[in-house]
């Protein structure tokens, strides 16, 4: 914890400052508690601006290959991070989100499953996977907007970044834990994403 606690300082310091992060929502943020966190996906960037930004610990389920590069490889999994094979169903990343969550722990995931670089988020694709982390966790959904000029990250263009109010498990509406109730829950939880990013 420690050594979380000493990178994070050193992140937030740097990238608030690299990407120009105007952060609003706080607030909405349960200090303690299993959380779903879900926000639009941008770039390989966003799980560290989101780590730095928040004050809560957030163990983001991050693509594998991020975790082949060596000093990104120790950044991520210092802040928390796992790995989960992109493309493909992978039940090792997905147990450990569940277990995370029933822990206690804010867990990210991405709604759209990769990222929309140069792309309108309400265009794009969401995967049933929120959905069924929901649950089996019985975890409440934080919906986090991410939005830059022409929703591509980079240095010195500025980042806002909007926490939504928290969505109770129940709101979801799952019953039978079917792969169609997963569907519609996961798309719900965008709903609430975009009206983030568009309102």
């Amino acid at each position: 914890m420690k050594t979380y606690a000493v990178l994070k300082k050193i992140l937030k310091g740097l990238f608030m400052g690299l990407f120009r992060v105007d952060f609003k929502g706080a607030e909405n943020i349960p200090k303690e508690g299993p959380l779903l966190v879900c926000p639009n996906h941008l770039s390989n960037w966003d799980p560290i601006i989101l780590g730095a930004a928040c004050d809560r610990q957030i163990r983001f389920m991050a693509k594998a290959s991020l975790f082949k590069i060596p000093l990104l490889n120790v950044l991520i999994r210092t802040l928390g991070a796992f790995p989960v094979q992109r493309g493909m169903a992978d039940p090792g990343a997905l147990k450990t989100a569940i277990n995370r969550l029933k822990d206690g722990d804010a867990v990210g995931v991405f709604p759209q499953g990769k990222r929309y670089m140069n792309v309108e988020p309400k265009d794009t694709d969401v995967k049933s996977g929120i959905g069924m982390i929901a649950y089996r966790s019985k975890a409440d959904i934080l919906p986090v907007s991410i939005v830059t000029k022409k929703y591509k990250i980079m240095p010195f263009r500025k980042v806002y970044i909007k926490v939504g109010k928290v969505i109770p498990y129940e709101d979801l509406k799952i019953e039978n834990g079917t792969q169609a109730e997963y569907g519609a829950a996961s798309e719900y939880v965008f709903k609430k994403i975009l009206e983030l990013i568009y309102e």
